[in-house]
C-alpha cells in the first residue's frame, strides 16, 4: 500500500521508476558487472567467469525479494545484494566484488541514478522553456502594466514579462546540464587509498577504465565515499530551478485574481473549481507548484548537512539521501510537467489588460513626461515636483494637457504621442527577441 504522495500522486512514472527500490538494485548490479568485466580485461580474473557475472548482474537473475530476505539476516544491504548475485553465478561468485568496498558500488550506482534523473529533468525543463519562449514571441508587443511593490509602475509587454521568466529557466537548466560534471564515481577502496588494488598489481587506470565504461568521471580523491559536496550542489541547483518555477506560477496566480484577470490557467470543460461554489476557476496547478517547491527547498538543508561526515566516513548521510533524492527529483519532475501544461494553454484576456492599463488614468506615464520635460530644458527636480502635484489631482490626463508650464515645453500633439502606452515600453520587444534567440536552440 502506498503511503507517500510521490508514490501515486506526483511526478511521472518514468521518474519514479528511476528512484524506486528495484532501480537502486539495478544500478548497483550494473556496477558490479562492469567491475568484473574490467577485472578480466586487466587480467585479474578469468574472462569466462567475468562474463557470467556480467550476464547475471541484473534484475532478471537477481530478485529484489531475495535480496531483502538476505538483508534481514546480514543487516547490510550491499552484502545482501552480493550474496544474492553469488547465488546465481555459481563458481564465478568467488570473483564478485573483488577490490571493492560497499560505497565503490553504492556511490557509483548513485551517480548513474542521479544522471538519469537529471537528464529527465532537463528534458522536461526544455519543454517548459520552449512553451515560455513561444508565449514570449506571441505576446512580445502586447502592452501590459508592469508592477512593483504590488503597485502599477510602468508599461511593459506581456512577452517581455515572460522573456524574463524564460531567461531564468534557461540559466537554471544550463546549470543543471553543467552539474553532470559533478556525477563522479569511485573505486578507491575502503578509505580511498586503493590498497587492495595495489596488492593485485592494479594502478589508478583501473578505476578510470570502470568509469569510462559507465560514462562517469572518477573523483580526483575520495575517502570511503565520494565527497557529498557534489550532491549538495546538484540539489541546490534543482532548488533554484524550483524557485524560478514558483515565481512563474505565483505571477500567474496573482494575474488570475478576479480583480486583475489578465491571465488564467487553462480550465477543462468538465473541470470543477469548488465543491461549494460552481463559478470558481481556481489556479490550482500553479498553487500545487508553489506548494511542492517548499518541499524541494526544504531538502537543501539535509543535503548541505551531509557534507560534514566524520573521519573517512560515517553513515549519517545515507538515510537522509534515501529520502531526499527521490523527493527532490520526483517533485521537480512534477513541477516542470505542470508548468509546461500551464504555459502551453495559458489564457490571455486582452480586454482586461487594456482596462488595467487605464486604471490610473495615465499616471503610469508620468515618468515619460518627466523625462521629456528634462530633455527639453526643465530642471529634473522641478519636473518631478510638477508631475507629483498633477498626479494627485482627480483627472491626471486632463490636468496634464491644460498645464501651462508643460505647454511651454511640449505641444499638445507631442504630449498625446507621449501619453500613448505603446510608446513607452523602451526596448521591451528587442530584449524579448534577444532572449528568444538566446535559448531557442538550447540543447539539454
Amino acid at each position: 500500500m502506498s503511503i507517500h504522495p510521490i508514490d501515486y500522486r506526483y511526478g511521472s512514472r518514468e521518474m519514479r521508476e528511476i528512484f524506486e527500490e528495484r532501480s537502486r538494485l539495478k544500478y548497483q548490479l550494473m556496477v558490479e558487472g562492469v567491475l568484473a568485466e574490467t577485472l578480466a580485461e586487466f587480467g585479474k580474473i578469468p574472462k569466462k567467469q567475468a562474463k557470467i557475472i556480467k550476464k547475471r548482474a541484473n534484475l532478471r537473475f537477481v530478485k529484489l525479494e531475495r535480496v531483502k530476505e538476505i538483508e534481514k539476516e546480514t543487516r547490510h544491504d550491499v552484502v545482501a545484494m552480493l550474496k544474492a548475485l553469488g547465488e546465481v553465478c555459481g563458481k564465478a561468485s568467488k570473483y564478485i566484488h573483488l577490490t571493492a568496498t560497499s560505497y565503490d558500488i553504492v556511490d557509483t550506482a548513485l551517480a548513474l541514478q542521479v544522471k538519469d534523473g537529471l537528464n529527465l529533468l532537463l528534458k522536461k525543463g526544455k519543454i517548459a522553456l520552449n512553451f515560455c519562449l513561444g508565449f514570449s514571441q506571441r505576446y512580445k508587443k502586447l502592452v501590459v502594466i508592469g508592477r512593483t511593490h504590488g503597485q502599477h509602475a510602468l508599461p511593459i509587454t506581456l512577452g517581455f514579462k515572460f522573456a524574463n521568466f524564460a531567461d531564468k529557466l534557461g540559466e537554471d537548466l544550463f546549470r543543471l546540464k553543467e552539474d553532470k560534471k559533478y556525477l563522479q564515481g569511485k573505486f578507491s577502496g575502503a578509505v580511498g587509498t586503493y590498497a587492495s588494488q595495489k596488492i593485485l598489481g592494479l594502478n589508478q587506470n583501473f578505476e578510470k577504465a570502470i568509469m569510462k565504461k559507465l560514462n562517469l568521471t572518477p573523483a580526483d580523491i575520495s575517502t570511503q565515499v565520494v565527497p557529498r559536496e557534489n550532491l549538495a550542489r546538484i540539489i541546490c541547483d534543482i532548488a533554484v530551478l524550483a524557485g524560478t518555477s514558483e515565481q512563474i506560477a505565483k505571477e500567474i496566480r496573482n494575474l488570475q485574481r478576479t480583480e486583475i484577470a489578465e491571465l488564467a490557467e487553462p480550465f477543462g470543460k468538465n473541470q470543477v473549481g469548488s465543491s461549494a461554489m460552481p463559478q470558481k476557476r481556481n489556479p490550482w496547478e500553479s498553487e500545487n507548484i508553489c506548494s511542492n517547491v517548499k518541499v524541494v527547498r526544504s531538502c537543501v538543508f539535509p543535503a548541505l548537512e551531509n557534507i560534514a561526515l566524520e573521519h573517512e566516513r560515517d553513515l549519517t548521510n545515507s538515510a537522509a539521501e534515501r529520502s531526499v533524492l527521490p523527493t527532490v527529483f520526483v517533485l521537480m519532475d512534477d513541477i516542470l510537467g505542470r508548468l509546461a501544461r500551464i504555459l502551453k494553454n495559458l489564457v490571455v484576456f486582452p480586454e482586461n489588460i487594456k482596462r488595467n492599463l487605464e486604471l490610473t488614468g495615465g499616471r503610469v506615464l508620468a515618468e515619460a513626461v518627466l523625462t521629456e520635460l528634462t530633455k527639453r530644458g526643465m530642471p529634473r527636480l522641478a519636473s518631478h515636483q510638477l508631475l507629483r502635484e498633477i498626479s494627485r489631482k482627480k483627472n491626471f490626463r486632463e490636468e496634464l494637457f491644460k498645464n501651462k508650464e508643460i505647454a511651454r515645453y511640449i505641444s499638445q500633439k507631442e504630449l498625446k504621442k507621449i501619453m500613448d502606452y505603446k510608446n513607452y515600453i523602451g526596448f521591451s520587444v528587442e530584449k524579448t527577441e534577444k532572449i528568444i534567440k538566446k535559448w531557442k536552440n538550447f540543447s539539454p
